[in-house]
């Protein structure tokens, strides 16, 4: 007989989802054995000629590289690392420079701080390069470095450079290699789409058709970053964009595929099964016929997959491409000079980039400052909780500073049991090559997980330079503490927009895209091309806002309860996408096409759904009433929008 906890005691939705693991990929064993290799070098070199803490030095450098360590594709692995090993210097150097000056280190680190908020809005690279900015600043400023001022960037950059030309030994063997398998796992995820397209189960149809996103997400990243940077035309890349191009009408069919299978006429199984071949083709660079066996059509549907599967084959496994016929379905990218200039003119001009620096700015200010005026042994350690916990793009303050307490807890169990168990010396060589692998085993698995890898490793290195051994717990106990209620109230309960989330805007933008779409599906002479660069941005645009829901629903009351109340009109609004992409795909394949006031009154219904979401913080009172002819190739979009209009009324 199974126990239930008493109302009183069950923990919130919001603390329960904070502190489940994350769903995670297989671990990447070369990831881990760059890490330990990476970070115990640095140790063992140090100790070999007499300077441990110049190992130790090298190894926090490795550290950054560690983290950064996430791209497949051997160009942006470059990016990824390098970049933010510069900016580190750059700030373990200024921090160094104003060690023990009082009031002026305070000015200085909080004018990097700002500078590190603001840069950070511009990508993912520039993210990491202003939190190694703002990281080792407020190292520098707090500890006292071995040797001249110049020998502790160029140990720390050392460390991270060892990280990225182990990251990059097999480049030359395998070059091209993360982006056709990229490629061939977005085709094996369009090929899952397609085979649970006969289940019953909604769920797993929708999360088939998000992972298949994602999966595209991530292909035309890889390719299209590393197309950036050539000024001519490489017949690899162009191969490979043409390959991703030529999927998105088999994606296309698959909404049609699930209301022919709701209709009682499945898929024929030999349909995903040549999905999966073609991605095998494309992983091996194999090239020439794949033998398609696939049964005759017989509606439109099997005549959309029919001739997309074909057109799939033909374009995935030819020897050579046209490129003056290829585009990406996300636009062309602009040259690397042009997006540069763009991304520092938002970074002056956004109000939302000031905002970050500035509330990065305040909490970093305040902790400065705070331990100028009480004695704080190593109090470097609050600003740098701040620096992990305050990062605007990282996600919900309030999450990761109840997770940041987590894992430092957990985190300083398994380092005191290192520091006292442990002898100091050679042992920490060997120490360090089973603690460093946990830190990229575990960061996909969540923030709080990432911190209880990471903090053993910090107090193991700072152990090596100042030798206090398990004298260092409890302070970074406490300074941890300090740190994450700095960020909660200066960068959290001061700021409205924090806890009062607009979330309700975004979807409304995306409902009224959603309608744009709608109509450019059936206009006539409408550009194929941007047609599907439109739906592209649209499912990308969902994935991001589908992304920013689930923060929200991390956050507590109201902020957690508001995300809760509108979930269920971002998973109405994809199907909408969903069904109008099927219908359009009738249309092409023979299919009456939709008169055009029908495809105005659901175009309209859904501007009014979208004004709707956007005046109101709470579920709204909108018309649900949508008709037409029944047999209408647009039925099933106007039972979608009826169910999503539905949704946001109020019951």
């Amino acid at each position: 007989m199974s126990r239930e906890f008493p109302i009183g005691l069950t923990p919130p939705d919001w603390l329960v989802r904070n502190l489940r693991p994350q769903q995670a990929a297989p671990l990447n064993w070369a990831a881990l054995a760059r890490a330990a290799l990476g970070m115990a070098l640095p140790l063992a070199v140090g100790l070999a000629v007499g300077q441990p803490a110049y190992g130790a030095l090298a190894s926090m450098g490795a550290l950054s590289g560690v983290i950064g360590d996430t791209a497949d594709a051997y160009r942006m692995r470059i990016l990824n690392i390098a970049v933010p090993q510069l900016f580190g210097a750059v700030g373990v150097t200024a921090g160094s420079l104003v060690y023990g000056q009082g009031w002026l280190t305070v000015a200085v680190i909080t004018g990097i701080a700002l500078l590190s908020g603001m840069i950070s809005t511009i990508g993912a690279v520039s993210s990491v390069s202003g939190l190694l900015l703002l990281l080792n600043s407020v190292i520098g400023a707090g500890l006292p470095l071995p040797g001249a001022w110049w020998l502790t960037p160029v140990l720390m950059t050392g460390g991270g450079l060892l990280v990225l030309l182990l990251a990059l030994v097999a480049w030359p063997l395998r070059s091209g290699v993360p982006e056709r398998s990229a490629v061939a796992a977005a085709y094996r995820t369009v090929a899952d789409l397609l085979s649970v397209s006969d289940s019953d189960d909604d769920e797993t149809y929708d999360r088939a058709r998000r992972t298949v996103t994602e999966s595209l997400n991530q292909s035309y990243d890889l390719v299209l970053a590393r197309r950036a940077r050539y000024h001519g035309r490489s017949r690899e890349l162009t191969r490979m964009i043409a390959q991703l191009n030529a999927i998105t009408p088999v994606v296309e069919a698959a909404p049609a595929v699930r209301l022919a299978r709701l209709a009682g006429k499945p898929l024929p199984p030999e349909v995903p099964a040549a999905v999966l071949r073609i991605a095998d083709a494309v992983e091996s660079g194999r090239t020439g016929p794949t033998g398609l066996d696939l049964p005759a059509p017989v509606n439109e549907t099997g005549r959309a997959v029919d001739h997309a599967l074909r057109h799939l084959a033909e374009v995935a496994t030819s020897p050579d491409v046209d490129p003056r016929g290829i585009d990406d379905r996300l636009g062309r990218p602009a040259a690397l000079g042009i997006r540069t200039a763009r991304a520092a003119r938002n970074v002056v001009l956004s109000a939302n980039s000031w905002r970050y620096g500035i509330r990065l700015a305040l909490c970093i200010g305040i902790a400065q400052a705070l331990v100028s005026l009480v004695p704080v042994p190593r109090s470097y350690w609050v600003a740098l909780t701040i620096t992990f916990v305050l990062k605007p793009d990282f996600g919900s303050v309030f999450s990761r500073a109840l997770l940041r307490a987590v894992g430092t807890v957990a985190g300083l169990v398994v380092a005191a049991t290192v520091l006292t168990v442990v002898p100091r010396g050679w042992w920490d060589v060997p120490v360090m090559m089973v603690l460093a692998p946990l830190v990229p085993a575990l960061t996909p698995r969540g923030y709080g997980f990432q911190t209880a890898a990471i903090t053993p490793v910090i107090l193991l290195l700072s152990d090596v330079l100042n030798h206090q051994g398990t004298a260092l717990l409890l302070p970074r106990l406490l300074d941890s503490l300090m740190g994450c209620a700095i960020a909660l109230i200066a960068g959290y309960l001061l700021w409205p927009e924090s806890w009062r989330t607009r979330v309700g805007d975004r979807l409304a933008d995306a409902v009224a895209d959603t309608a744009a779409y709608v109509e450019l599906a059936f206009r006539e002479g409408a550009d194929v091309a941007a047609r599907a660069r439109m739906r592209r941005r649209l499912y990308r645009d969902l994935s991001v806002i589908r992304t920013e829901f689930q923060r929200a629903l991390t956050e507590p009351p109201p902020t957690g309860r508001r995300a809760a109340a509108w979930w269920p009109l971002v998973v109405a609004v994809e199907r909408i996408v969903d069904a109008t992409t099927a219908a359009r795909v009738r249309v092409r394949h023979g299919a009456a096409p939709p008169a055009r006031s029908e495809v105005g009154q659901v175009a309209l219904q859904l501007r009014e759904l979208a004004e709707g979401v956007r005046r109101s913080e709470t579920l709204i009172a909108v018309r649900t009433d949508l008709t037409g002819p029944p047999d209408s190739v647009l039925e099933p979009l106007r039972q979608e929008v009826a169910a999503a209009r539905a949704i946001a009324s109020p019951h």
